[in-house]
Parts: C-alpha cells; sequence; structure tokens
C-alpha cells in the first residue's frame, strides 16, 4: 500500500466525523462535503507525519474552512429577517423504518432542522464554538485560535449562543412515538378538512417556514394557528402522497404526487402540539432527497 493509500485511508476513519461538523456549523450538505474534500486536499499536501492527532488536525482544519464559509454566506445578507432566512438548512431523511440501523443511526444522532434553523441566526463565530463545545464536546482551549479569540472570549461566543438556543422557545419532545402520534393527528386533520381539530394539534404561535428555492421567492414564511392551519388545508389533496420519514432525526414526512417527490416536511413538536414546521420544496434540494431515499 503507497503512502497516499494508506492517508487515505486513515482519512476516510474520520470522514464520518467531520462531515458531522461541517454540516452542523453549515446546514448544507453540499457546503459539508465541500469542506471535508477541502480538508482532505490540505492533508495530502501536508507533512502527515508531522501531524501527531489526526483526528484533531483535521476536526480544526474542516472547522476553520467551515467558518470561512459562515463569514462568506454572512457579507452576501441584509440584516432582515427575509434576507436571513433565504433558505433553510438541508434536511436529512430516511425512511421511517424502526428496522432499518440508518433509521436507528440518525434517531441515536440526530440535530433538528429547528435547531439549524436558530444557529443560521447566530454570528459565525458563536455558531462555531456552540457546535463544537456543547454538541463535539471539543474544549475551549482548541476552539479559540480557530475563532481567533482568547479563552474567556470564546467561552463568552458558546455561552451567548447557548442563550439564544435555550430561548428560541419550548424543547422539543424527544420520545419519536410521541411525535408520530401528533404528526398523525395532524394530517389527519388536515385531509378531513376540519378546521378546529387541526388548530387543536397546532401550538397558538406555531411557526410554518416554506422553503420554495431561490428562484421562486426564497422562505416564505407563516405565523399562528389559524393560519397555518388554513394553509394546511387549502393544500391537502387525494393526489398527493404523504409517507412518514425521519427528517433530521424528527417525525416528518415525504410527500409524492405520481411517484415523484413533491416536498419534505420537518415536524418540531413539544408535548403534544406542533410548534414549528419547515417545508421544503426547493426543486434542487428535492432532486438530492429523491436521490438519498430512492425515488430517483
Amino acid at each position: 500500500m503507497s503512502d497516499t493509500d494508506r492517508l487515505a485511508e486513515q482519512f476516510e476513519q474520520h470522514r464520518a466525523h467531520l462531515t458531522q461538523v461541517a454540516y452542523r456549523v453549515l446546514g448544507s450538505v453540499s457546503e459539508a462535503e465541500d469542506a471535508v474534500q477541502e480538508a482532505w486536499l490540505r492533508l495530502s499536501r501536508s507533512d502527515a507525519d508531522e501531524i501527531d492527532n489526526l483526528g484533531g488536525w483535521l476536526t480544526t482544519v474542516v472547522s476553520r474552512i467551515s467558518l470561512n464559509v459562515l463569514r462568506a454566506r454572512a457579507t452576501r445578507r441584509e440584516s432582515s429577517l427575509e434576507d436571513r432566512l433565504a433558505r433553510l438548512p438541508d434536511p436529512l431523511v430516511v425512511r421511517d423504518d424502526p428496522t432499518d440501523p440508518e433509521h436507528a443511526a440518525l434517531l441515536a444522532d440526530s440535530v433538528g432542522i429547528a435547531l439549524l434553523v436558530v444557529l443560521d441566526q447566530l454570528a459565525p463565530a458563536e455558531r462555531l464554538a456552540f457546535v463544537l463545545h456543547d454538541m463535539f464536546g471539543v474544549p475551549f482551549d482548541e476552539i479559540a485560535p480557530i475563532v481567533d479569540r482568547s479563552l474567556d472570549a470564546t467561552r463568552q461566543l458558546a455561552s451567548r449562543a447557548r442563550r439564544r438556543v435555550r430561548g428560541a422557545g419550548p424543547a422539543p419532545e424527544t420520545d419519536p412515538a410521541l411525535q408520530r402520534k401528533v404528526v398523525d393527528a395532524f394530517f389527519a386533520a388536515a385531509d378531513d378538512g376540519d378546521f378546529e381539530r387541526l388548530v387543536g394539534v397546532l401550538d397558538p404561535d406555531v411557526v410554518l417556514l416554506s422553503d420554495l428555492g431561490p428562484a421562486r421567492g426564497g422562505v416564505v414564511e407563516y405565523r399562528g394557528a389559524e393560519t397555518v392551519a388554513g394553509n394546511a388545508i387549502m393544500f391537502a389533496s387525494p393526489d398527493r402522497l404523504t409517507h412518514p420519514a425521519v427528517v433530521n432525526g424528527q417525525a416528518g414526512v415525504v410527500i409524492t404526487m405520481d411517484g415523484d417527490l413533491f416536498s419534505v416536511m420537518a415536524f418540531t413538536v413539544a408535548g403534544d402540539r406542533v410548534v414549528e414546521i419547515e417545508v421544503f420544496a426547493d426543486p434542487d434540494v428535492l432532486a438530492r432527497v429523491s436521490a438519498s431515499i430512492g425515488l430517483s
């Protein structure tokens, strides 16, 4: 085995972890994959024999690359809510099959779309510090050089992010069975056209974010149980088939029409009510999801 092949084999042992880090920092599957590929290119050009801790070195490299992507992304945005929500984080979708090992793995190591949306509102350095420390246990003394802050300032970055995350709304339900029960009740009421029953499934302050894609207006936001219920009933149709799915580790659905993927819906449930819904209708996102779940 050549030195390059040996190094590639060692890199592959870390790929899944690196992709998870990059995805949670960036909220984009394609950008995460690009960041990991760039890390490999940098490793292949480096003197690998001088690296004492390959996993730590690669995590640092991917984190720096991801931070640069976040900063570049931030410079392209205005301060308005509409511009900050120009896109939703990419969904990770698997069929809702408890016997599927991939299903179990996603439930065990997941981060909901709603949390990714909150993270998307943080400053780049705050988001990176929070993700690395609170989600992956990276010590602050290793994060500080990446964000170019002192140790105390880095702790403050993560602390501010933590307060934002905790203050974003009620704690999501973690029991998959209870999540699915509420989501099923939502669609049963919508399909029956029962407005009052549908409102009862929704939190009074429920938020629905619909990502239509940049060519069709980006993200559209609806707020309040009555508004969201009316929207759900308006779009209910017997021609659209609803299939249970796990979206970023939480109960969701994929909706097909004539065998083609029409949309993906992610639900955040708190208690016995839906508090947030994300609808993915961006053709580019749907094409990727279709390929990943075998619809194309």
